[in-house]
């Protein structure tokens, strides 16, 4: 089943959702995967994508955020609700962190993996900004878009925990997850782990497995 294969921004947003939210969102996946099962192409790709391409585009100023945003929405009206609202959190973010240096930011390669958890999924961490700032700190940005469920700090805590686990190579200090909308990003000096990470990611994502296997038997 595709919440067997997920996005960790993705299972975050399933699994903190209110139930009627969630029960949508695992309908939504179970018809995606009756779509492909059947042939067809189903989603059509990742709305967010495209504004995420453009955004670390704008961190190392190969293009303007504003103006890429304004093309995105002219090449598909559906974008036009929620692309103004991911630019506006994404820049007040990465204007406040301007303001403390001139220096400009150094691209380096973001960290990437499929790690399988618990034997239930296997859950991807990928598409991180990654950068390296005027004083040789590296910082590596995990994105999550979803307009609801906000971030709380518990999925806060739980997707660090879970990135520090995929990207073993990796120290967690230089990790951030951003809600883009809010332009809010958590950390460990922030939300620190109070060590029971593993066992709330490992019930709620086993409710949402059996949430999922018995909605599968409608269709």
């Amino acid at each position: 089943m595709p919440i067997e294969l997920i996005h960790l921004r993705k299972l975050l947003k399933i699994l903190y959702s209110e139930p009627n939210q969630r029960t949508s969102l695992l309908r939504a996946d179970i018809r995606e995967e009756i779509a492909r099962e059947s042939g067809e192409s189903g989603g059509g790709g990742d709305f967010y994508a495209p504004f995420w391409s453009d955004a670390k585009n704008h961190a190392f100023s190969r293009l303007d955020l504003h103006t890429a945003t304004e093309n995105r929405i002219g090449g598909n009206p559906r974008r036009a609700r929620l692309y103004p609202f991911l630019r506006d959190g994404f820049l007040e973010w990465w204007n406040n962190n301007r303001r403390w240096t001139n220096e400009p930011f150094q691209e380096v390669d973001a960290p990437h993996a499929r790690h399988s958890f618990n034997g239930m999924g296997t859950i991807k961490v990928e598409n991180m900004l990654a950068v390296l700032d005027a004083g040789d700190e590296r910082h590596f940005i995990y994105p999550y878009f979803s307009e609801t469920p906000i971030l709380t700090d518990e999925a806060a805590r739980v997707g660090l925990w879970f990135i520090g686990q995929a990207l073993t190579q990796q120290p967690l200090m230089e990790i951030r997850i951003l809600d883009v909308m809010r332009g809010r990003t958590y950390s460990i000096d922030q939300s620190p782990l109070q060590g029971d990470e593993e066992d709330i990611l490992t019930r709620r994502y086993s409710a949402a497995l059996n949430d999922w296997q018995h909605l599968r038997t409608e269709y």
